[in-house]
């Protein structure tokens, strides 16, 4: 697996973390949506499935189910802050297109 987290997501999502001391990791993968296809879901995982796989990236336990492993390996997560805004933004090799919005994308 090589997902990899900037240094600005690894931080995030260990306030994330540190708030929910219960939560198994943070969960990342895809559900199919939006005007592309996919989606990409960041969320706390309160437990583990049976298809799921735990990966520790910079001492963060991430947590994807077996659907969404394909679509999201090689992707690099980052956290960026922009005026009021914040939000993940995803760096994915696998992605052949993306929405105008930017909220889902396609893969070949």
């Amino acid at each position: 697996m090589t997902i990899s987290i900037t240094p600005s997501a690894q931080q995030r999502m260990r306030q994330f973390l540190a708030q929910a001391p219960s939560a198994a990791g943070v969960r990342f993968g895809v559900k199919r949506t939006g005007c592309s296809g996919f989606a990409y879901v960041v969320d706390l995982a309160e437990q583990l499935g049976e298809d799921d796989q735990t990966f520790q990236i910079e001492g963060v336990p991430v947590i994807v189910d077996a659907k969404s492993l394909p679509l999201v390996e090689g992707t690099e997560i980052d956290f960026q802050r922009q005026g009021l805004n914040a939000s993940f933004v995803f760096r994915n090799p696998n992605a052949t297109g993306e929405c105008g919005c930017g909220e889902s994308f396609t893969v070949g």
